[in-house]
């Protein structure tokens, strides 16, 4: 069988991260292949004990015919590079040193490696972009699109876009979304910087956020001039009740639906608590809806914002349904802030492409957004359960929680243990992150204590390839 894709051109192939710089075309593919991979060996990329992925799997992701990848394996057995046992798969080989060659001295361990297998939390399975029907949208985006799409665009976003998402959140999240309440943007990272803009221009001085979540948004707050007092998080979302003696509060950053990084929904009793104190106080609740859709074993939890859409500022985003890379977001108003949050991003969209806008309204209006979430949704629902019964199996100590949605799940791990699972991940080439690292700096220890060992692990960003053996790492690091 022909390589099927061998004439797209050269490209630099990957392989759990580990760049390849392989060219994909011309006769000699196998021994490019062949090469890449000893090289990969003999310098450390790939590190022994690395499980590889099958030959189907491998084949398919770099899009060639299979017995190009086995014959490339054979040959690597051979030579002693890699080992081949029946059930534990094709691994690099505990001392994979080409034969007769003399050794030479160990070369200095670079400062910083890229890592052999990435679970950090924060993207989706970037391999599965449906980059077929996106195309198909684009084309006829593009034949449908007026001649001003090419100008200019409005500040608030392309009204096809704002139209097709006013339809979709409210029968998927149930949002109340009219288009013009709906302002696009480039991605969540916008979306917040313009709110607080508008929230020091109405002379808000203090913004409450979870007391575990992202440093990024923390700092891109505190950078604005806003102070960021931490909201307990525990079992049931974060503490909203609390919000009432959060001195000159006037807003709250929360994710209901899923909170980041711990997994929990915030129960009904904590959301009419935080919409009655937007009431009473003349507040806002800031609502990141960052994975919303991704709920495995039931129907997803409606937004936050159809409780008081005057009270409550949605934000949504393709990064985690499709792929970061597309820079596009929304967000989802209440009727007096629009004009405050169009003259803050100003007068004209000089962030969001007006093509890709339409391609996105037209790549949700044809239902082709459903069913990529829905596919996703199974895909990573499987994973979810791969993950969940191999550390039964291989790791019975370690609990697994926040499972009920999103992309990454936490691993609670024995106390005293973090350390040295951390030093074990690094030393197998695997990129994981400490719960501590998402806490909050002025959280008190006396009531959440920054002793709490615990893990969050990304399962959906591993390609099909990749998974296996990162899976297989991620257990062996596990204490027993």
């Amino acid at each position: 069988m022909a390589d099927s894709r061998a004439n797209s051109g050269a490209r630099s192939a990957s392989l759990f991260g580990v760049d390849l710089h392989l060219d994909l075309t011309g006769p000699g593919l196998r021994a490019g292949l062949t090469d890449a991979l000893r090289e990969a060996i003999r310098t450390g990329r790939l590190v022994p004990g690395t499980r590889l992925p099958s030959s189907r799997s491998l084949a398919a992701d770099l899009g060639v015919a299979r017995n190009t990848v086995a014959d490339t394996y054979a040959e690597l057995v051979a030579e002693g590079w890699v080992t081949a046992r029946q059930g534990s798969g094709t691994r690099v080989a505990k001392r994979a040193e080409p034969r007769g060659a003399a050794r030479t001295a160990a070369r200095p361990r670079p400062a910083q490696r890229r890592p052999t297998y990435g679970l950090l939390p924060g993207a989706p399975t970037l391999a599965e972009f449906p980059r077929t029907q996106w195309l198909a949208a684009a084309r006829r985006a593009l034949s449908a699109a007026p001649n001003d799409a090419f100008g200019y665009g409005d500040a608030l976003g392309r009204v096809e876009l704002r139209t097709a998402l006013a339809d979709y959140l409210a029968r998927a999240r149930g949002v109340y979304a009219e288009p013009d309440r709906i302002v696009v943007c480039a991605g969540f990272h916008h979306g917040l910087t313009l709110m607080a803009q508008v929230l020091r221009a109405r002379r808000v001085s203090a913004l409450a956020v979870e007391s575990y979540g992202l440093d990024v948004y923390r700092d891109l707050l505190t950078s604005a001039g806003l102070r960021i007092p931490p909201l307990y998080v525990d079992e049931h979302g974060a503490r909203t009740d609390d919000l009432a003696g959060l001195d000159g509060a006037g807003a709250a950053l929360l994710t209901p639906a899923h909170q980041y990084p711990t997994g929990v929904a915030l129960t009904p009793q904590r959301r009419t608590a935080a919409v009655d104190w937007a009431r009473a106080t003349s507040g806002l609740i800031l609502e990141d809806d960052y994975d919303g859709e991704f709920r495995y074993d039931r129907q997803p939890v409606g937004a936050l914002q159809g409780l008081d859409p005057e009270r409550v500022v949605y934000f949504g985003t393709a990064s985690k349904s499709l792929a970061p890379g597309l820079r596009l977001g929304w967000m989802v108003l209440p009727k007096e802030l629009v004009p405050e949050v169009v003259a803050a991003k100003g007068d004209i969209d000089y962030m969001s492409s007006a093509l890709e806008q339409l391609t996105l309204a037209e790549f949700i209006a044809s239902g082709a957004y459903d069913r990529q979430v829905r596919s996703m949704r199974v895909r990573y629902r499987r994973r979810r359960d791969e993950l969940v019964a191999a550390l039964a199996q291989r790791a019975p100590g370690v609990r697994v929680t926040g499972l009920a949605a999103g992309l990454q799940a936490v691993l609670e791990l024995p106390p005293g243990t973090e350390g040295s699972v951390v030093q074990a991940a690094d030393r197998q080439g695997l990129a994981v992150a400490r719960m501590a690292d998402f806490r909050h700096e002025l959280a008190d220890p006396g009531w959440q204590s920054a002793e709490r060992d615990a893990l969050v692990v990304n399962f959906a960003a591993p390609s099909d390839s990749a998974w296996a053996g990162a899976l297989d790492a991620l257990c062996r690091v596990m204490p027993q």
